[in-house]
């Protein structure tokens, strides 16, 4: 969980700084940065289509004991490159007490999720039906919240 922390923690602290970056942006061109995870959730669905007949037939490498900590760290921030460009127009529009609250909120949660995600590993059924269908969530909830950012902002006149 230390691992999870860290990464969570790169991922915020990076998001921070360029949600900071972007509120020099002028106002009407905040909206227009939920293209971004607009866009990454239209990549992220033409992948899952596009691998749709791919084998998903990988196991895991049996190890010595687990991942270490800093690897734990940098697979997770690794990952969630994506999440940064997702939350800069996010924290951008909530403003310094909604980013005070996301930033808590989110760091209570890496422990709820990785309890949730423990509990889930150690049933199967759960386990394969997450491991079949789960990459076709990430494409909606991106494309979701680009949408939400582009609608609440008024970008298009929507």
């Amino acid at each position: 969980m230390t691992g999870q922390y860290l990464g969570v923690a790169g991922i915020l602290v990076a998001s921070v700084i360029g949600a900071l970056g972007a509120g020099l942006l002028p106002g009407k061109v905040i909206p227009y940065l939920g293209l971004l995870p607009l866009l990454l959730g239209v990549r992220a669905a033409w992948r899952a289509w596009r691998e749709r007949d791919a084998a998903n037939d990988a196991e895991s490498p049996a190890g010595d004991g687990g991942p270490t900590v800093l690897g734990v760290a940098a697979v997770t921030f690794a990952n969630g490159g994506d999440n940064i460009v997702v939350y800069v127009p996010v924290f951008t529009n909530a403003g310094t007490g909604g980013l005070v609250v996301f930033v808590v909120v989110f760091l209570v949660l890496v422990a709820v999720w990785c309890a949730v995600g423990r509990f889930l590993a150690t049933r199967p059924v759960i386990a394969r039906a997450l491991a079949r269908w789960g990459h076709l969530v990430l494409p909606v909830v991106l494309i979701g919240i680009g949408v939400l950012i582009l609608v609440e902002g008024g970008a298009f006149g929507l």
